[in-house]
């Protein structure tokens, strides 16, 4: 069954542009404008995936991948923009994007970034076990079926990357993981994003499971080699 796509974007010549090419590969395209229609067509068409311009009328592209990433089974994004610098895509990757694509881009290799999300949902690079598994680790429980958390008996709101991030880690406890090989697994081997979004994710986790995510007892630093889970 094809892939619905939905491509939100103001400019006309290269709504036309994306639309043509991802129709010409057997996409199912879907248009919005503006970040308000994208988020109603986004709740009633449920696409698959979104390509998202980052300055839209209204609601801003940052803002529109924020709330979807609140909703659970929420499609996946490759947001573009004019913006270049490194610091912007690892704002727009850690808002929960799944990839970046900076203007002017070859459409070609739009559809092929498409293809390569796309591949990652059939090929999940982090492996969940098929019955339910509940991870206790002092006053932290992650419920892996259900892909909840709570600390202290208080439910924990994460992403679905910081979801996978946090259950690579505490699936095992005491190994260290490089950046590479937390991008690989979490963010799948075709990535090529930019690895200070692992910091990233690993500081929005912080900041939401440790009592001082200045001085972290869960997620610790291994200087020089990455992180490790210690529960």
């Amino acid at each position: 069954m094809a892939a619905t796509i939905l491509v939100v974007e103001d400019e006309e010549p290269i709504l036309n542009l994306v639309v043509a090419y991802l129709k010409a590969d057997g996409f199912i395209v879907h248009t919005a404008r503006d970040g308000e229609s994208a988020l109603s067509l986004v709740q009633t068409l449920r696409p698959d995936l979104v390509v998202l311009d980052l300055l839209l009328p209204g609601i801003d592209g940052l803002e529109i991948c924020r709330r979807l990433q609140q909703r659970d089974g929420g499609p996946y994004v490759l947001m573009l923009t004019a913006r270049a610098e490194e610091v912007d895509k690892v704002v727009g990757l850690s808002v929960g994007a799944d990839d970046y694509l900076t203007k002017p881009f070859s459409p070609r290799e739009l559809v092929a970034r498409v293809k390569a999300i796309l591949r990652r949902r059939r090929q999940m690079s982090v492996a969940f076990p098929s019955e339910s598994t509940l991870l206790t680790f002092r006053d932290l429980q992650i419920d892996v079926a259900r892909r909840e958390v709570q600390r202290r008996g208080v439910p924990v709101a994460l992403t679905a990357r910081e979801f996978d991030l946090l259950y690579t880690l505490a699936a095992m406890p005491g190994r260290v993981f490089t950046r590479e090989q937390l991008l690989e697994r979490v963010w799948g081997h075709d990535f090529d994003g930019v690895d200070r979004v692992v910091d990233v994710h690993i500081s929005l986790l912080r900041r939401k499971l440790e009592d001082d995510p200045i001085e972290p007892t869960l997620i610790q630093t291994v200087r020089g080699v990455g992180y490790k889970f210690t529960g």
